[in-house]
């Protein structure tokens, strides 16, 4: 990409950036049309070649720019001694909030990008999505396991929460009816029910 894009306006780059994310969450890479995303934007599709080349370029930048950011705002909501599982997924949350607030289609886009079969999209992301998925196993792995039955009651939660989160932001894309703070509330409903029936348990 063209380093240039960095002496833009932080509004003009968002706005690149949000029009970009909305479309690979929607379509994926194959679907994704720039043209779709300059109209989104309100650049030129010139202008978007200038700064990053080519539309796998763009996913490229995106997509490293997505995963970056998103390590950055958990690990300043998430501490080192922070152990309660439940309490971390709430933090969380509250950090996807917080993202989406700026970045609305981030997360969605995340998702949608674990799921990439296009080879040239898959290779050119291939470190940086191992590198998130570390990142989401980060909740397991710093948790103090103790209210568990089990480790594979641990496990088994985790991706409960995962999945079900992650099937709340499909819904809302499938809807075209996306609302981060609907989302986070939503979400921490059903955190909070699996903690009541854990620890009851």
């Amino acid at each position: 990409m063209n380093d240039k894009f960095f002496d833009l306006k932080k509004e003009k780059q968002d706005a690149m950036i949000n029009a970009a994310l909305k479309v690979f969450a929607q379509y994926g890479y194959r679907f994704a049309s720039t043209d779709e995303m300059v109209k989104e934007a309100h650049i030129s599709k010139g202008l978007l070649f200038h700064y990053f080349g080519s539309k796998l370029g763009l996913y490229t930048f995106v997509y490293d720019y997505a995963v970056r950011y998103v390590s950055m705002e958990i690990s300043s909501v998430i501490a080192p001694s922070d152990h309660d599982f439940f309490e971390l997924c709430r933090k969380y949350e509250a950090a996807k909030l917080s993202i989406c607030r700026t970045y609305p289609y981030m997360f969605l886009f995340l998702h949608k990008a674990q799921d990439e079969d296009i080879e040239e999209a898959e290779l050119a992301i291939t470190d940086r999505r191992t590198e998130l998925q570390a990142l989401y196993q980060q909740t397991l792995q710093q948790s103090d396991l103790s209210s568990f039955h089990s480790e594979e009651e641990a496990i088994m939660t985790e991706r409960i929460v995962r999945v079900t989160l992650n099937e709340l932001m499909d819904t809302q894309l499938q809807e075209h009816s996306f609302e981060p703070e609907l989302m986070y509330d939503e979400g921490i409903h059903y955190i909070n029910f699996l903690e009541k029936a854990i620890t009851a348990g």
